[in-house]
């Protein structure tokens, strides 16, 4: 198992950027993360009505020391034609079930990026940290995050209750095997 210490790299895709978050993208997290067709459908943990220093707080004191010590890998999602605009952000985690979460701009959806960055990630969850198993938990009325785990080969294995901004709601909990990703990506 890699490092702790490992450096969090930029990942590229065709139309994507992901670049590491840091304290920099503060103001643009803040500026599109506070909306309701944004984290509806995020675990409940996230406060809402957001704060206005949720996205300062949320970085400094949680993503940073997390990527510091290996536990979680955050990625601004910035588009190739405007490398200057953070327009979502991926991460990925080492909670049981639940490896990978992002959120994107709502102006910028139904573009395919949301696939590439989780395809990107999802490379470097498996080949890169060498991890077995990828588990994503979501609501099930998240039609368009549950279309993004059928395109990138997952499957559901379980299905459950769980708290979200939005309140209590049926969920599905998606896993692909380090192995079928790379089946996946040979065809």
């Amino acid at each position: 198992m890699p490092s702790p210490t490992l450096v969090i790299p930029m990942l590229e895709t065709p139309q994507l950027l992901l670049r590491p978050v840091g304290l920099s993208d503060v103001e643009a997290i803040q500026a599109k993360f506070a909306r309701w067709d944004v984290v509806q459908y995020l675990n409940a943990a996230v406060p809402w009505p957001y704060p206005a220093d949720g996205a300062l707080t949320f970085v400094r004191d949680v993503a940073l020391p997390a990527m510091r010590k290996g536990k979680t890998w955050h990625w601004s999602i910035r588009p190739k034609v405007e490398p200057d605009q953070l327009i979502g952000v991926i991460s990925l985690t080492d909670d049981q079930d639940d490896n990978r979460g992002f959120w994107l701009d709502p102006d910028w959806r139904g573009k395919g990026l949301a696939t590439e960055a989780a395809d990107a990630v999802t490379n470097f969850w498996f080949e890169t940290l060498e991890r077995p198993v990828l588990r994503v938990s979501k609501a099930v009325a998240n039609i368009p995050s549950r279309r993004i785990s059928e395109k990138t080969g997952m499957r559901v294995i379980d299905y459950h209750e769980r708290d979200y901004v939005g309140g209590r709601m049926p969920a599905e909990l998606w896993e692909i095997t380090r192995d079928e990703w790379r089946l996946r990506k040979l065809r």
